[in-house]
Parts: C-alpha cells; structure tokens; sequence
C-alpha cells in the first residue's frame, strides 16, 4: 500500500473533513502548492479558491475561503506520515453548492456591490469578505461543472 497523508479542514463552526488522501492541491498567498506524504513541515496563508485531494484517483474538491494550512510530521513508533490540518475561514464540498446556491451567491454579491455604489452605510471588512465568499462560490463551481469528482 502506498504512502498517504491525514488531511484535516475545519473552519470555526465544524470539521469539514478529515480523511486520508493520496494528495491534496491547496491555494496559498504564495501560489498554489501540492502536498505529498513525507512532505516537510510548513505553515503558509491560504487564499481563495479549491482545495483538491485525490484519493484513489478522485478528486475531493472543497471550496475554501482564507485560513492556513499546516503540515507536520506525526509518529506513532516506527510508522511516521504526514499530517496536513487546514484551518479555514469557511469551506464546503464542491458537490454542496447548488445552482440555487449559485444564484443566491451572485443576488448577494450585486446586491453588496449597489450597497457599496450608493455610498450606504457599510461594514467594509463585513462586505469585503462576503462578497469574495459569493464571487468565489460562483467561481469554483463553474470551474468544476463538468469534471467528474467524488460528491
């Protein structure tokens, strides 16, 4: 059996995923990275966009909103893998966002951007990552329509 990696995704509300994978593609500030088993330990920023794990040839797409991402080394005994946990701002399944959700995403999104034209009192920080959460949503899900993923 070959090597894999323990992958963690939480955001503040819940565990979005924990799992081994054979391995995952994440988003950073940096540029995107690929994280392998026996990777070296890491910390970096992540940016908007989709993580992708592959397991068994699928790919696990999840849509991921800021955080970071940490890999380490875990021991038990003789064994030792690699252990990546990603702390998100928000994360979710590719699979969970509808084309409902889609256009709820794109109503919000206009409707933050007239908000912020008509010079209306606004939260910025709030406003800002609301609608880079919307644009994001809308992006992944495009991205991803017609590829074949593990739901």
């Amino acid at each position: 059996m070959s090597k894999q990696l323990l992958l963690k995704i939480v955001t503040p509300e819940k565990l979005i995923l924990e799992e081994m994978v054979d391995s995952v593609t994440i988003p950073t500030t940096e540029g995107e990275i690929t994280i392998l088993p026996d990777h070296i330990p890491l910390v970096a920023t992540i940016a908007s966009g989709d993580i992708v794990a592959i397991k068994g040839g699928e790919h696990i797409p999840m849509e991921v909103v800021g955080g970071f991402v940490e890999t380490k080394k875990i021991t038990d005994g003789e064994n030792s893998s690699t252990e990546v946990t990603i702390l998100a701002d928000f994360a979710e399944h590719v699979g969970n966002i509808t084309d409902l959700e889609i256009e709820k995403a794109k109503a919000k999104a206009e409707e933050l951007k007239k908000k912020a034209e008509n010079n209306e009192i606004v939260d910025f920080e709030h406003f800002e990552s609301e609608l880079e959460r919307s644009l994001n949503r809308v992006k992944i899900a495009d991205k991803w329509r017609t590829k074949k993923y593990r739901r």
